[in-house]
């Protein structure tokens, strides 16, 4: 079998036409054009990129986009209080914060400092509590750029064989929530899957596999289920070539479909910030 590549750029833009048409709704009940703050704590090359396709995306589709550079050394508080004053600002209808922090800032204190109606990344808890329940309209931006991509396949998820590789708060543990609301049957792995050595295992009755941990070729081909579906979300530099998770050549040979490394997952993420940017206008407009 040759897998079908999984391409995530189509599939964006099909979004971006649905996104650009709710823009124009919502721009008319606000009387402004839904407006996003994002934060950028230091320097970071990475970032810089990320931050300036945002900025790109953002205007293409007619919304507003302010970019908020800060000192890597800005106390927690300081921060925290910056934080406030985007979300007491009515101008500003969602938020965004690069990751990853300082050392010296606690990621989940800030999560929760952010306003749920104006978090952008849907990681606020209360919004995570919607998830949880099936209720949520603000959905991290990579778990909903995986059911897209998933959806694009045409697969039934109901009762197939899930597995995630990899339990991040902002990938593994929401998208297994999102399968499960699919009825799949969902398996994560972790770290101590990895050491006791049972990930191959796992692997082997998958027809749905998703890898985020961020090491490169972790995955070997020959642990992928023939016909199954793969979408690998890790992004790695080796011998100055991008490359993910996955032994994408071997695993290639035994899917049906596979995500490309760079391709897949990330240009479908800046859409999904971006549609997350709508709903919470939406939601001040209730």
């Amino acid at each position: 079998m040759s897998a079908r590549l999984l391409e995530g750029k189509p599939i964006a833009v099909k979004i971006k036409d649905e996104i650009r048409k709710e823009v124009s709704e919502v721009t008319s009940k606000l009387s402004k054009k839904p407006t996003i703050a994002g934060v950028q704590i230091g320097d970071n090359p990475a970032a810089d990129v990320y931050f300036k396709s945002q900025i790109k995306c953002a205007s293409e589709l007619d919304i507003e986009y302010q970019h908020h550079k800060l000192s890597a050394e800005i106390p927690q508080n300081e921060l925290f209080a910056f934080i406030d004053s985007l979300n007491n600002n009515t101008r500003v209808n969602a938020l965004f914060v690069q990751m990853p922090l300082p050392a010296h800032i606690d990621s989940r204190l800030l999560y929760r400092h952010i306003s749920p109606l104006k978090d952008a990344e849907g990681m606020h808890p209360e919004n995570l509590g919607k998830l949880f329940f099936g209720k949520a309209r603000v959905i991290p931006c990579t778990p909903r750029s995986i059911m897209e991509l998933l959806k694009a396949t045409g697969i039934n998820l109901y009762g197939k064989e899930a597995v995630i590789v990899g339990h991040s708060e902002i990938v593994g543990k929401p998208l297994s929530l999102l399968l499960l609301e699919q009825f799949a049957t969902t398996t994560v792995c972790h770290i101590a899957t990895g050491e006791r050595g049972l990930t191959a295992e796992h692997l082997k009755h998958a027809e749905v596999v998703v890898v985020a941990v961020g090491r490169a070729n972790l995955i070997k081909g020959e642990w992928i289920k023939e016909g199954a579906i793969v979408v690998d979300v890790g992004i790695n530099r080796v011998n100055d070539k991008l490359v993910g998770d996955v032994e994408f050549e071997e695993a290639a040979k035994r899917a049906a479909w596979i995500t490309p490394v760079p391709g897949g997952v990330g240009p479908l993420t800046v859409a999904m910030l971006m549609r997350n940017v709508v709903e919470a206008a939406k939601l001040q407009l209730c």
